[in-house]
């Protein structure tokens, strides 16, 4: 049996629709070069000693891993710096959750605000580039992180912007989260779980966030030797796109393996899409492939 054909007999998998590659409208580039402008002021204006946080659950923390993210923290909301490949295809994973929790939630995807009245959980949060546009699109936005400096820096953009300053950004974890039976109608953790020191119960985490019949939105990186070459020796250390030893490629979930653990902990994927890069245009787009960056969209289903 192909991989594919394995996928599909696990989960179901559909081909993506027209829907699923729904473009989102960005700023204008004078507004974003004004905005971080004004943001890079207030970064160097204001101080960022560590302050007390509550113990952290360890059970799926990497700590090698976060002193990678806490020591370039400072860079989140430069589109030029290390975080670069991620505001890049920001626009394109937008798309994907506002075409696949759209359709899940029964939301219109033209609207502006599609996610109101929804409460979402950006996951790995990290400077919150993602957890502002959900807020944008009405969702009632939690982001969590466990590097204590890369909430600094996201609460500190988001008080730019009326909408992004609603969110509620916490130096936490998932694990502590589920501790206080937080509940939400979506969990999202994009380009996280390659990080953590344990998938599975990260993913048991997740769950436990999760309304029943709620939605959780994951994408990660391939283990196959196509990722190898192209997101650590060429993204790493040809192209510098990212900090010799972003990613360790042990520690990538191949398609078949995300499925089956979220399987274990009720979470069934009913769809998947890869992430394409063309080098002309220096843009990503949805596609079919999943052999190297991928997305997966899971309903959580009724505990029996």
């Amino acid at each position: 049996m192909s991989r594919r054909m394995l996928l599909r007999s696990l989960c179901g998998l559909q081909n993506l629709s027209r829907s699923s590659r729904l473009s989102l409208h960005s700023s204008s580039v004078n507004s974003k070069h004004a905005f971080l402008a004004a943001f890079q002021t207030l970064l160097h204006n204001r101080s960022y000693a560590s302050t007390p946080q509550p113990a952290a659950s360890a059970s799926s923390l990497n700590q090698a891993e976060l002193a990678k993210f806490a020591a370039i923290a400072d860079s989140w909301w430069d589109a030029e710096g290390p975080f670069k490949p991620l505001h890049v295809m920001n626009p394109t994973r937008l798309a994907f959750l506002r075409s696949t929790l759209c359709r899940h939630f029964g939301k219109d995807p033209f609207s502006a605000r599609p996610f109101e009245g929804l409460k979402f959980v950006d996951v790995g949060c990290g400077g919150g580039i993602l957890s502002e546009p959900l807020a944008r699109m009405g969702a009632s936005v939690t982001g969590i992180d466990a590097v204590d400096k890369n909430i600094k820096i996201a609460r500190l953009h988001a008080d730019l912007d009326p909408v992004a300053s609603s969110i509620d950004y916490r130096c936490t974890t998932a694990e502590n989260l589920v501790e206080e039976q937080m509940k939400f109608d979506a969990v999202i953790a994009l380009e996280v779980i390659e990080h953590v020191a344990d998938p599975a119960e990260f993913c048991k985490s997740l769950s436990a966030l999760t309304v029943t019949n709620g939605a959780t939105v994951i994408s990660t990186i391939n283990r196959s030797m196509r990722a190898y070459a192209t997101a650590i020796v060429a993204a790493e250390y040809i192209l510098h796109w990212l900090p010799k030893g972003t990613h360790e490629w042990s520690s990538f979930l191949t398609p078949e393996e995300l499925v089956l653990t979220l399987q274990r902990v009720s979470i069934s994927i009913e769809e998947m899409a890869g992430f394409a890069y063309d080098p002309l245009t220096g843009q990503w787009s949805l596609t079919d492939d999943i052999g190297v960056n991928f997305i997966a969209f899971g309903k959580k289903q009724p505990v029996i």
